[in-house]
Parts: structure tokens; sequence; C-alpha cells
């Protein structure tokens, strides 16, 4: 092949290096980016973890609220959980709760303040590997007893389904995410808080459900992806050298 022709490709094949090498490079920047993003996040909720709980926001506030600025604060209240039907979230393990890191159900059910709106509380875990609908009919009973109960947990908000979720399951009352705002519309009851309350205290006798202090340990794998992308980079570069320096001998 003569110098003519083989000049367009080595100058097509530089530039399809430059623009992966960019794309790689942009990559471990992000993923730094996300690293940085991640701990300031840890900071923010382990500071919120660690205050003194505050009385729940009054309902003309709740529309305010929102996970950046609220997710994970204390707050103290009192309500009487509501004779409806309870629901089963299911947990493979908890990433902020050391106590529950093997596979259960969380125990979600309404409570009733002495203003009349409602609040979901994620009472707490329940070991419940099966998924069993008359272990958690047990666990719950015990907690719906009429009378106003104090309460001080943390504040949290829906979450969305992924791509892998399974479909609840309405005869067991089963759920796979903590969407409580899908849940109140299935189970009916009724309108209920943009937000939903895990239980802190107080616990039951037996401890079932058991509620429980959060404590952040959020997976932090970033700066890892971040050393693959700028590796790759690397690669790319390298590879691109070698095969040009080839052509030259050739």
């Amino acid at each position: 092949m003569n110098a003519t022709a083989r000049k367009p490709r080595v100058a097509g094949f530089a530039l399809f290096t430059l623009v992966l090498t960019a794309v790689f490079v942009a990559l471990g920047v992000w993923q730094l980016q996300r690293r940085t993003a991640k701990h300031e996040l840890i900071v923010a909720l382990t500071e919120r973890l660690a205050e003194a709980p505050v009385a729940l926001p009054p309902p003309a506030q709740w529309a305010a609220l929102n996970p950046a600025r609220d997710e994970f604060r204390r707050v103290s209240f009192t309500a009487t959980y509501a004779p409806l039907p309870d629901a089963m979230v299911y947990s493979s393990g908890s990433a902020v709760r050391k106590d529950a890191s093997g596979p259960g159900t969380w125990a979600f059910l309404p409570a009733r303040l002495a203003t009349g709106e409602m609040v979901v509380i994620d009472a707490g875990f329940v070991e419940n590997t099966m998924q069993d609908r008359s272990v958690e009919d047990r666990a719950v009973k015990k907690l719906v007893t009429g009378q106003p109960v104090a309460l001080t947990g943390y504040l949290r908000f829906p979450e969305g389904p992924g791509w892998t979720t399974p479909a609840e399951n309405r005869d067991k009352r089963l759920w796979f995410v903590r969407d409580h705002l899908a849940i109140a519309s299935a189970l009916h009851w009724g309108a209920v808080a943009p937000f939903y309350v895990d239980l802190e205290q107080p616990a039951p006798e037996n401890g079932v459900p058991r509620p429980g202090p959060l404590d952040v340990h959020l997976k932090d794998d970033h700066l890892q992806y971040a050393v693959t992308w700028f590796a790759l980079a690397g690669a790319v570069l390298i590879a691109f050298g070698a095969w040009a320096r080839g052509r030259r001998q050739s």
C-alpha cells in the first residue's frame, strides 16, 4: 500500500482513538464527581442521623419536603395505628440497618395523627425469609391496639421500581420496593403523607417487628470505577502507539 493511501487510514484510526480515549477519560472524571457527591451525601446523612429528633412537620409543610433536604431526619410524634391491612416489603438486606442484613420483610402500616392525617410507618424488620403472610399478621396484630403511641423515627421517601423489580403480590400484600404511595393506593388506606417513617422506637415487647436506629454505610466503588476507565484510556493510547509504530516499520 502506498503512502498516499495509508495516510487517510492512519488519520481515521487516530481520530477514532482520540474519541474513544476522550470517552473513557470523561467516564473516569464522571466517576470521580460521583464519588465526591457520594461522600457529601454520606456526611449529610450522618449528621442528620445524629441530630436529636424534632417534631413531625405539620401537614401544611409536607408539600415542601424533599429527599435532598429531609431524608433521614429524625422526628417524634404521636399516632394511632389504623385497623387497616398492612403490607410486607421484601428485603434482601438493608444498606442502613446493620441488624437487618439478611432476607426478610418490612412491616408497613398506616397510623393516624391526632389531626386526622395518615402517615405510613415502617414498623420494623420481620425475619420472614419465605414472605409468609401469617408470620407478618402475627407480628403486626400486636401493634394495632386503638391507642395512641409515641413514635420516633426517620423521614423516608418512596422508591421507584427498577427494571428487574418483581410485580407486587396482592394476595399476600407483598411488595418489592418501598413505594408507600403505591401501597396505600392498592390497599385503600386513603390519602397519606408524601413521606413514610422508618421507626426507631418503641419496639414491641417481643422485638417483632424490629425497629431500630439507622446507620449509613453506602457502597462506594466510584474510585475503583474511575481507575478502570482511566486505565482503559491509557490502554487505548498505548495500543494505538504500538500499531502506528508497527506501520512505520513495515
